[in-house]
């Protein structure tokens, strides 16, 4: 699925003059035709499903380290993202991401994760999806089944209207595989991604 531009830029003119602004003024007449660009840009992975972004970011490494036989946690933690409420179409902004693994036999090269958060940030979402669809994606890529996400971000949904909470964190957890079972690995985890 490819993003019309050119539907949202009409979108775009419509909601201006339901503003009541003219949309033909010098300050707004190219907005439009940025805000298409921009649509494009930030929403981009609107286009893939998760199976199709896995295979974007699926180079792995032979896993001919240590970890090879005991299967040690890898984590990236505090990888910035951003994204947009899909219930408010609002930005969800300052997000931290923190990802672990348990390589088994495969290990991923570190930006494939950065890359992979961003991706799935770029959609209309939930940050109850976010972690979820992050999970999928490194349990296909990594080949393995143990997997935990931390995502902790601001939602300006809450804080710039409504509520006006601008303090307001929403902090997620996805837990996979043995961070699931297993409550020292989980613990482990927490303590290293929350800090």
């Amino acid at each position: 699925m490819a993003i019309d531009k050119e539907a949202i830029k009409e979108h775009i003119k419509g909601i201006l003059i339901a503003l009541g602004d003219d949309p033909e003024r010098e300050g707004l007449k190219e907005t439009p035709d940025r805000v298409a660009r921009m649509y494009e840009e930030v929403f981009e992975g609107m286009n893939y499903s998760n199976h199709e972004i896995a295979e974007m970011f699926s180079k792995t490494f032979e896993d001919d380290l240590a970890v090879k036989d005991h299967r040690d946690m890898v984590l990236v933690k505090d990888i910035d993202m951003f994204s947009y409420c899909e219930h408010h179409m609002a930005l969800m902004y300052d997000m931290k991401v923190s990802v672990a693994y348990l390589p088994k036999g495969k290990v991923l090269g570190l930006s494939k994760i950065a890359r992979i958060c961003d991706m799935v940030g770029k959609r209309l979402q939930l940050q109850e999806r976010i972690g979820s669809d992050i999970a999928e994606i490194i349990m296909e890529v990594a080949q393995c089944e143990d997997v935990a996400v931390y995502l902790e971000g601001c939602h300006s949904c809450m804080s710039a209207r409504g509520i006006k909470k601008n303090n307001a964190k929403t902090v997620t957890t996805t837990l996979r595989g043995a961070f699931e079972t297993d409550d020292m690995l989980r613990w482990h985890f927490l303590t290293q991604a929350a800090k």
